[in-house]
């Protein structure tokens, strides 16, 4: 490691046995009467998709008016973003619906983000087309160490979550780099931090050291004493934030694996447990300081995060409701189960609200990580008791600095694709392309966000 008391290298690596560590952007970083802008180091624009499935209660989901954004009860919990977040209605998902009967949660979530309707089979010939997160992760993505970070808080494997006709493959994912080749999605935090943080070196060796040391940053003290000592006060206390929550992450995520180890059967598959909370709402919040993490280093700047699959029959007894989400989907109109569904789809509203809090607190550049994120948050379908792909909730939080502006509550003409919006989205993080998956017109028929 090379640094001066005047510059600091953008891409300044904290490097130890088994880690390497990338420094969040500091003031340091910038020569001295230099702006942001004129030094190149603009902070980056990054993108992330947050997926849940099985549909909304959308007569509490949907705004009562158009224009100011009055935040509906399902939405409540995004209050003190309300600035920063942009409901849009009338956008239809229309790949994922069908004439053909069932299949239609396997159509539905691969749809979402690509804009085609995905090939009935049950082997390994799926076919559907490239997802809008991997449009952005081959034009952006080349510049960060992992060009795209895919993340899930439950496995395909553990909910079995298929359909006939229809390869569960389908339901394990949000990103396609093609259209016959799926992404997995990573569910473990302790594989996301090794993927952050590692040197490369062979998971045998990290897991050597990991048993032997505490932390990471163990292994490089007197690096970050020698880096502390080149900082101005605000970037000391910055660097110090960033370290300390690197180091809370880790020991966070070695406790859970403590547990596991305790808790897990004789004889079962130990992979499935280690790393992973018991509750829904533990597992989500460290995958959210993971992400954070990853885009306050500039480790990546394209993600998608799986929050809840289609067709998925997990419970969620943190919100207060004690039936699956697959099995209350099909609420059959009934007010009391579409009263429990309002309730769940508020959880999960309110989880990510606790994703755009940790961005929003988090410092980059002349402004924040949420500042340079735009976030699509959302569901495949609309009325879950019908599989309605058509006017699906969905909502842009983030992206102040791209031009995003929020507080607002947009209804576009009916029969607006989905990937009018991804077009959109692609264009304010600096992907121009003219056509998305089902699009069907620039720029006047773009929304204009």
């Amino acid at each position: 490691m090379i640094i001066t008391k005047t510059h600091l290298p953008r891409r300044t690596m904290l490097r130890g046995l088994g880690a390497a560590i990338a420094l969040p952007l500091l003031d340091g970083m910038v020569p001295a009467l230099t702006s942001l802008r004129g030094a190149g180091l603009e902070p980056p624009r990054r993108f992330c998709a947050v997926y849940v499935g099985n549909g909304m209660n959308m007569a509490q989901w949907t705004p009562a008016s158009e224009g100011t954004l009055e935040l509906s009860p399902t939405l409540q919990p995004l209050v003190p973003f309300r600035d920063q977040v942009l409901v849009l209605s009338g956008l239809d998902n229309r790949q994922g619906g069908s004439d053909d009967a069932g299949g239609l949660h396997s159509r539905i979530q691969p749809a979402w983000l690509t804009g085609t309707q995905a090939r009935r089979t049950e082997g390994s010939d799926v076919a559907v087309s490239v997802s809008m997160d991997q449009v952005a992760a081959q034009a952006i993505g080349r510049q960060t160490q992992l060009s795209s970070l895919e993340l899930a808080l439950e496995s395909v494997d553990l909910t079995r979550a298929c359909e006939p006709a229809f390869t569960c493959t389908y339901v394990s994912t949000l990103s396609w780099r093609n259209a016959a080749t799926p992404l997995p999605m990573e569910v473990n935090p302790r594989a996301v931090f090794e993927r952050l943080f590692g040197d490369g070196s062979s998971a045998a060796a990290r897991e050597r050291q990991r048993r032997g040391d505490r932390s990471i940053l163990d292994r490089m003290t007197s690096d970050i004493a020698a880096l502390q000592d080149t900082l101005g006060p605000s970037d000391r206390n910055q660097a110090t934030e960033y370290f300390d929550t690197i180091r809370d992450v880790e020991r966070h995520i070695q406790k859970v694996e403590e547990q596991r180890d305790a808790d897990v059967p004789t004889g079962a598959d130990i992979a499935r447990f280690i790393g992973i909370p018991e509750t829904f709402d533990a597992h989500a919040k460290l995958m959210f300081e993971l992400l954070r993490l990853a885009y306050q280093s500039d480790r990546v700047r394209v993600s998608t995060l799986l929050m809840v699959r289609e067709r998925s029959d997990r419970v969620f007894p943190e919100s207060g409701v004690l039936e699956g989400i697959h099995p209350l989907s099909h609420h059959q109109n009934d007010p009391a189960r579409l009263g429990e569904q309002a309730k769940l789809n508020r959880f999960h509203v309110g989880l990510f609200a606790d994703l755009l809090g940790m961005l929003g607190s988090t410092p980059d550049g002349d402004g924040t990580l949420l500042d340079h994120t735009a976030l699509l948050f959302g569901s495949g379908m609309s009325n879950s008791n019908v599989h309605l792909p058509l006017d699906v909730p969905t909502l842009v939080a983030g992206g102040r600095a791209m031009g995003i502006t929020g507080g607002r509550h947009l209804r576009y003409a009916p029969g607006t694709p989905l990937a009018n919006l991804q077009l959109t989205l692609l264009d304010k993080i600096g992907v121009s392309i003219d056509r998305f998956g089902d699009s069907d017109g620039r720029p006047a028929l773009l929304p204009q966000i």
